[in-house]
């Protein structure tokens, strides 16, 4: 029997082809929508918010005049009841000549060094808090998880209204009431609030991941391994938890990824994180179209590294059998 023709819409390479033209089109029309607004785009504000020239010097101790001698400037006070001997030495920008009054405060010499911007220094809090929440996360979903399998109906009981509840709650509300009654009680951080918020939330989707995946295992395996002379930790450890891990690694690659994303939801209670920085720039420069879409890309960059990792070591398990 002659093989049947495949669809000519089916093609791998005409599908990349229209794919690609229809987000050209999308992009096109977004552009020529965004040339009729009466909106002007500043995108030479952006690089400053990532790096920019930081003014490091001496300055004045208090009000005087200053004398300049060589490599050394002094500062005397208008009664001359004190004087300070401070050394130029080193800097190669000079603000101030001999005989200027200066202020407490007043730059006197600097050298300029490139400082990280707000945007890098949001960028290193998401990635921090999305870390600890991680692990955090994972510790949480572990126990949880076992608690479940346990055969211990105690143990189950508090671990499923643990799950329910925290499943059944919004994400925001949990945030505020770790941070505004719990975080208080125990006199906590923001940060560490915002953190053990996000890990607590999480943990309670990654324990029904797990629990899911170990379950999902063939329960012969574990009969026979028993048979062999294993016992409980071995069984688990050999058998039952690496094709299980397996089996979730897509699920919990997806949940880490939710949880950057959801991380931006700390900047309520302050932390200064990406959405935070984003927010304060808008207030402060009043370009909400640039400034949101750089972020979108920060946390982009994020996401799609993280799927990216997870993608790969997801082929490299199947490359190996157990899925």
């Amino acid at each position: 029997m002659a093989k049947r023709k495949e669809s000519l819409l089916k093609n791998r390479t005409l599908g990349h082809i229209i794919a690609g033209g229809f987000y050209f089109l999308l992009l096109f029309a977004l552009y020529v929508a965004a040339t009729h607004m009466n909106y002007v785009w500043k995108w030479n504000s952006v690089p400053k918010y990532f790096a920019y020239e930081k003014k490091v010097g001496i300055k004045a101790p208090f009000d005087g005049t200053v004398s300049i001698k060589g490599d050394k400037i002094i500062i005397i006070d208008s009664d001359n009841e004190q004087k300070k001997e401070l050394s130029l030495s080193g800097y190669k920008n000079i603000v101030v000549h001999d005989g200027d009054e200066v202020y407490d405060g007043d730059l006197l010499a600097y050298n300029t060094a490139w400082a990280s911007g707000p945007l890098l220094k949001g960028l290193y809090v998401t990635l921090e808090i999305s870390l600890y929440a991680a692990i955090l996360a994972f510790i949480i979903g572990w126990v949880l998880t076992f608690m479940r399998i346990s055969g211990y109906q105690f143990l189950d009981d508090i671990a499923t209204v643990y799950i329910t509840i925290i499943r059944g709650t919004p994400l925001l509300v949990q945030i505020f009431i770790f941070y505004f009654i719990i975080a208080t009680i125990f006199n906590l951080e923001r940060f560490i609030a915002g953190a053990a918020s996000l890990g607590l939330f999480y943990g309670a989707y990654i324990a029904e991941i797990l629990r899911g995946a170990i379950q999902s295992v063939d329960k012969g395996q574990t009969e026979a391994s028993k048979s062999l002379g294993m016992n409980y930790i071995q069984t688990m450890g050999y058998i039952i938890m690496p094709q299980a891990l397996k089996r979730a690694l897509p699920a919990l690659v997806g949940e880490i990824i939710a949880l950057v994303k959801d991380s931006s939801l700390v900047s309520v209670i302050s932390i200064t994180d990406l959405t935070k920085v984003g927010r304060e720039i808008v207030a402060n420069t009043f370009s909400p179209f640039e400034t949101w879409l750089v972020v979108a890309a920060m946390y982009f960059s994020i996401t799609f590294t993280l799927a990216v990792i997870g993608h790969r070591y997801e082929k490299k398990l199947k490359a190996k059998g157990g899925f």
